[in-house]
């Protein structure tokens, strides 16, 4: 955890359970596997802890288009496909270039930018096979 952050077993059961998952589940679902091993855990709990990690940049949250948040506890630079018909998050095997998307962008910018997220949309395969 970084410094400053209070220890909490949910917190670290539920960064330790997005670990274990590449499906980039939903709170949702985050809650309904966390009860399993932490019976009185509340969906409000959940919440609070992925808003957390997220906002610490433990995990990523993936937002999409006024559907539920996605996470995802791989933080390193890698692109996503979303599903416009059901809404998975998926994770796409890509080449990238060696340094930084960042790199490319005007040198006229003047901001500071801290990171970069790649999003495809479209129709996964399950939604285009039913």
């Amino acid at each position: 955890m970084p410094t400053g952050m209070k220890r909490s077993r949910q917190r670290e059961a539920i960064l330790a359970y997005l670990k274990t998952r590449t499906d980039h589940p939903t709170a949702d679902m985050v809650y309904t596997a966390m009860r399993e091993s932490i019976p009185n855990i509340s969906l409000g709990t959940v919440y609070r802890n992925l808003a957390l990690l997220a906002d610490n940049h433990m995990i990523l949250r993936i937002s999409c288009d006024g559907k539920a948040d996605h996470y995802d506890a791989n933080i390193q630079p890698h692109p996503h496909f979303i599903c416009q018909c059901c809404g998975c998050v998926q994770d796409i095997e890509a080449s990238l270039p060696k340094n930084s998307p960042i790199q490319y962008v005007s040198p006229d910018f003047s901001g500071q930018i801290e990171g970069c997220l790649l999003f495809y949309y479209g129709t996964c395969g399950d939604c285009l096979n039913t």
